[in-house]
């Protein structure tokens, strides 16, 4: 599922979906978690 609710909700605006992916920039990621928890299908987990 790319619903891109995940971009979304990012506050860094690093993530990005295209058709059958989601790019996640690292460098602009701050890790706040607001992705994992608004995922409806809990495909995102932070590391």
């Amino acid at each position: 599922m790319y619903c891109g609710a995940c971009a979304g909700v990012c506050v860094a605006d690093a993530i990005e979906v295209q058709e059958l992916k989601i790019i996640i920039d690292e460098e602009k990621c701050t890790k706040c978690g607001l992705c994992v928890k608004t995922c409806p299908v809990e495909a995102l987990k932070l590391e």
